[in-house]
């Protein structure tokens, strides 16, 4: 008789970035989002609190937003704990005539933080699972029973649930 033991992970994961960068369009289904809040500047610590992962997610064909990210990373150093996992996400890829942020521009100043960079998609779902698979992967990693060894790929599993929404909607 063989038993498999299996462990399931709860994380809370949060999207920040500027208004009409894409978050709720990227990763509504998938992450509590800040419901455009940050419009305003209103996101308070509580917001942060017990995050074990940041998305922040820029508009590549707003170079604004990709300007704020700076901010974006000194509230997660102001707010949230030492250890929380980040990931840059540059949303709209698929905007390849409109686009003011260039990958290697973003991938560089990723790096040079020890940040994970994906470019996505949310209009045609480039990258979007893989976001959060990278997030929960390294996420696991560093809370999980000991590291992950080598070769082994972390067996996740996310389950989307329909968030209920009162009012106007997104995308």
């Amino acid at each position: 008789i063989s038993s498999t033991l299996h462990d399931d992970y709860l994380f809370k994961l949060l999207l920040i970035g500027d208004s009409g960068v894409g978050k709720s369009c990227l990763l509504l289904r998938f992450a509590w989002d800040t419901a455009g809040q940050e419009r305003f500047r209103t996101i308070t610590s509580s917001y942060y609190r017990g995050a074990h992962g940041i998305i922040v997610v820029y508009d590549v064909t707003d170079q604004e937003s990709y300007h704020n990210v700076k901010q974006w990373l000194q509230e997660i150093d102001r707010y949230a704990s030492e250890n929380v996992n980040k990931l840059l996400v540059g949303n709209k890829c698929d905007l390849t005539t409109k686009k003011v942020v260039d990958y290697t521009t973003a991938k560089e100043f990723a790096d040079s933080l020890a940040i994970p960079f994906l470019e996505t998609s949310a209009k045609n779902a480039t990258n979007v699972e893989q976001a959060f698979m990278t997030m929960a992967a390294e996420i696991k990693k560093r809370m999980g029973p000991g590291a992950t060894s080598g070769g082994d790929k972390p067996n996740l599993k996310i389950d989307s649930t329909p968030v209920r929404q009162s009012g106007g909607g997104c995308c």
